[in-house]
C-alpha cells in the first residue's frame, strides 16, 4: 500500500566521543524513507536548497524513494550540528541553520493525495496539519512525531493534531514533559485521553512502550556490541513501523507488534554506523534475520528439555558382556 511521509532533509555535522563527520546526509524524512523502503515504495515531500548534492539525491533514488515532491528552493539546504556525550544517550545541538526549511510550505502531489500511509515526522503541529488537509481522502493508518519545542510553545495545535492521527511517536522526555508524569505507562494512558488511539514510546537503548486501547506491551531493542552514531534511530524506528505496516496492509493489535518489533530492527542497524552508511550495505534479508534473533532474545521460556518423571530410578549403565573364550 502507498506510504507518504512529509518531514526534513539536511546536511548533518555529527560529533561522536571517538569521530567526527562533516556534511554528511540526514533529516527526518531521509532516514524515515530509506528505513521504509526495504518495506515498500515510499514517496518523499520535502525541501532543500540549490546547494544539496546531486550524489545524496541519486542515493536516494536509487533505493526506490520518489522524489516527485522534493522541491528545490532558493537559498541553502537546512544543516544540524551536533555533538554526542560519552553514553551516547545525550546530545547537545551545537548549531542549526533552517535555511529553506524554515519556510518550508509542503506540497503534497496529486497522486500522493490518496496514499494510504502516511507519516508526519517532526515539524510544526501547524504545518503537519497542513498536509492532512490536502489529502483526497482519510490514509487507512496516520503517525506523527513530535518534540519538546511544539510541547512547549505550539501545545494547543499539537493536542489538535494528536486528536487527528492514530498513533503518536514520541520519546521517553516529551512523553513526561507533555504530561509531567514520570511513570511511562501513566503518560501513555494520559495522551490517549487526547483522543489519539495509540502511543508509541521510544526509550532508546531500552527499547520502546506502546499504549492504546487494547492495553500496552514492550518491545525491547536489539542488543548490541558497538554503537556509533545514534543520529535518524527514532525516524528508522518509525520507517520500519509504517513500511512494514504499509507492506501488509494489517493494522490489527498483532500487526502493529510485528511492526513495531521491524522498527526496532531497522533502528539498530541505523546506530552501527554515521548517516545512512550501514543501511546503505543491508538487504531486507539482513532485517528479517536479525528480526528473529530479536524474537528469540524476548522469548522467556525456556527451550524445551526431557526430563526424567520426579523420583523415577536413574538407569543403570549396561553392563559390557565378556566374550567366552574358545
Amino acid at each position: 500500500m502507498s506510504l507518504l511521509v512529509v518531514g526534513s532533509v539536511g546536511i548533518d555535522t555529527v560529533v561522536t566521543p571517538t569521530e567526527r563527520r562533516e556534511q554528511v546526509l540526514g533529516g527526518s524524512a531521509v532516514y524515515f524513507s530509506y528505513a521504509a523502503s526495504f518495506f515498500t515504495p515510499v514517496s518523499m515531500v520535502s525541501v532543500v536548497g540549490e546547494d544539496f548534492p546531486d550524489a545524496h539525491r541519486r542515493l536516494l533514488k536509487d533505493q526506490g524513494i520518489d522524489l516527485a515532491g522534493l522541491e528545490v528552493a532558493k537559498g541553502k539546504t537546512f544543516r544540524w550540528t551536533g555533538r554526542y556525550h560519552e553514553d551516547l544517550n545525550t546530545r547537545d545541538t551545537l548549531e542549526v541553520d533552517l535555511n529553506v526549511f524554515g519556510t518550508f510550505d509542503p506540497k503534497v502531489p496529486e497522486k500522493d493525495k490518496q496514499a494510504e500511509f502516511l507519516f508526519l515526522a517532526n515539524g510544526a503541529p501547524a504545518v503537519q496539519r497542513k498536509v492532512l488537509q490536502q489529502m483526497k481522502r482519510r490514509p487507512k493508518f496516520i503517525a506523527a512525531d513530535t518534540m519538546d519545542l511544539w510541547i512547549n510553545t505550539a501545545r494547543p495545535e499539537l493536542e489538535k493534531l494528536i486528536g487527528e492521527i492514530d498513533a503518536l511517536v514520541i520519546n521517553d522526555s516529551e512523553v513526561r514533559l507533555m504530561t509531567r508524569h514520570r511513570e511511562l505507562l501513566r503518560a501513555g494512558r494520559e495522551l490517549l485521553e487526547l483522543g489519539v488511539p495509540t502511543v508509541i514510546i521510544k526509550k532508546g537503548e531500552h527499547g520502546a512502550l506502546v499504549v492504546n486501547k487494547h492495553g500496552h506491551f514492550v518491545v525491547p531493542a536489539m542488543p548490541l556490541e558497538a554503537v556509533t552514531d545514534p543520529t535518524g534511530a527514532g525516524d528508522s524506528f518509525a520507517g520500519g513501523i509504517m513500511g512494514y505496516l504499509a507492506s501488509t496492509g494489517d493494522i490489527s493489535a498483532q500487526g502493529l507488534r510485528r511492526a513495531v518489533a521491524y522498527g526496532s530492527v531497522v533502528a539498530s542497524f541505523t546506530v552501527e554506523d554515521f548517516s545512512l552508511e550501514m543501511l546503505c550495505r543491508i538487504k531486507r534479508a539482513d532485517i528479517d534475520k536479525r528480526f528473529k534473533a530479536l524474537l528469540a532474545i524476548a522469548n522467556i521460556e525456556a527451550p524445551a528439555v526431557k526430563a526424567r518423571a520426579k523420583n523415577a530410578p536413574a538407569k543403570k549403565p549396561m553392563k559390557k558382556k565378556k566374550r567366552k573364550k574358545k
